[in-house]
C-alpha cells in the first residue's frame, strides 16, 4: 500500500512497519507519502512481562527490524496490548476467544497500552512513547456480545472491540490524551516523533 496524499517529496522515505489497515488509514491523515513493510517479529509475551512492557518491546522491535531493511528511511513501529488487571489480552483470532475476552471485560475497566516507536538507522534516531487509554466496558449481556461479534467480527483487534465502529456501543467511557491511540496509532505522538526524526509537519 502506498499513500500519496502529499505531493511534496520527503527528506527521507517514510515506512510504516505494520500491515494493519487501521494504522495505515490513520497515518494517511498526516498527508505524508509512505510505504508499508511487514515486520517479522515474534509477538509471544515473555514470562512475567507486563502488558505495558510487552507493547513497548514489540513496538521497538518492529521499528528496528524494518529499519534494518530500509536503512535510509524513517520507520514507524507500533503495538497495542489490552491490559486487564496486569494480564495481557492480544488479538483473539477466533469468535470463541473474542467472546471469552468480552465476557471477562464486561463491567470493568481495561487499559489499552499502545506503544509507538520511530527509528532511522542512517541517523541513529530511535525514540519510543506509550499512550495508555482507559476504557470502561458496559455490563454486557451474553446476547449483546454475540450480536456484536457477528456484526463486526473484530478478531484482529486487541480486546475484541473496534471503538471506531460498532464497538463504541459496548463502552461506557474512554479516557485518554491522544484520541487515535485506541485505534492503534496515536497520531499526536506520531507527529511529535516524526518531527523529532526530521520530517516537517504539517
Amino acid at each position: 500500500m502506498i499513500a500519496t496524499a502529499s505531493p511534496a517529496p520527503l527528506a527521507r522515505p517514510l515506512v510504516l512497519g505494520s500491515t494493519s489497515r487501521y494504522r495505515g488509514e490513520l497515518l494517511s491523515r498526516l498527508g505524508l507519502p509512505f510505504t508499508v513493510d511487514a515486520p517479522q517479529v515474534d509477538e509471544t509475551p515473555r514470562p512475567g512481562e507486563t502488558p505495558r512492557a510487552l507493547a513497548w518491546r514489540l513496538a521497538e522491535a518492529k521499528a528496528r527490524e524494518v529499519a534494518r531493511r530500509h536503512p535510509t528511511a524513517i520507520v514507524i513501529g507500533a503495538d497495542q496490548v489490552a491490559d486487564l488487571d496486569g494480564e495481557p489480552l492480544g488479538k483473539p483470532g477466533t469468535h470463541e476467544r473474542a467472546r471469552a475476552q468480552l465476557q471477562r471485560m464486561r463491567g470493568r475497566s481495561v487499559i489499552f497500552q499502545t506503544a509507538l516507536s520511530v527509528a532511522c538507522a542512517a541517523t541513529d534516531f530511535a525514540q519510543t512513547e506509550l499512550a495508555a487509554v482507559e476504557v470502561r466496558f458496559r455490563a454486557l449481556s451474553d446476547d449483546e456480545i454475540e450480536r456484536y461479534l457477528r456484526a463486526e467480527q473484530p478478531y484482529d483487534c486487541a480486546g475484541s472491540a473496534k471503538s471506531e465502529g460498532l464497538g463504541i456501543t459496548l463502552l461506557d467511557a474512554i479516557h485518554n490524551d491522544d484520541p487515535t491511540a485506541l485505534v492503534g496509532l496515536p497520531l499526536i505522538r506520531t507527529a511529535r516523533l516524526l518531527r523529532a526524526a526530521g520530517l516537517t509537519l504539517p
